[in-house]
């Protein structure tokens, strides 16, 4: 059986993991520098609130939710051009 690569080649999940760290970095960048800037602390909060699935014998709990700032934007596209290029 043969793998299917999308993209030129490249792996999917090289794309997911450089995005991943994009936007970790990314935000930790904007956290450092809002006390000097304080338009980067401006974010967009999307998501749904946790909601817990109870069957007596098993509980679990869906949730998700993503805060995006003007950094974590910049750290994004970086990873983007960063696949781009490899």
């Amino acid at each position: 059986m043969s793998k299917i690569n999308r993209g030129g080649g490249r792996e999917p999940w090289t794309l997911f993991f450089l995005m991943l760290v994009g936007g970790i970095a990314g935000s930790a960048v904007g956290s450092m520098l809002t006390p000097r800037f304080p338009w980067l602390k401006s974010a967009t909060a999307v998501g749904f609130p946790p909601t817990t699935l109870d069957l007596n014998f098993l509980h679990i709990t869906f949730g998700a939710s993503l805060t995006i700032g003007p950094v974590t934007i910049l750290g994004l596209v970086l990873a983007y051009l960063i696949y781009q290029r490899t």
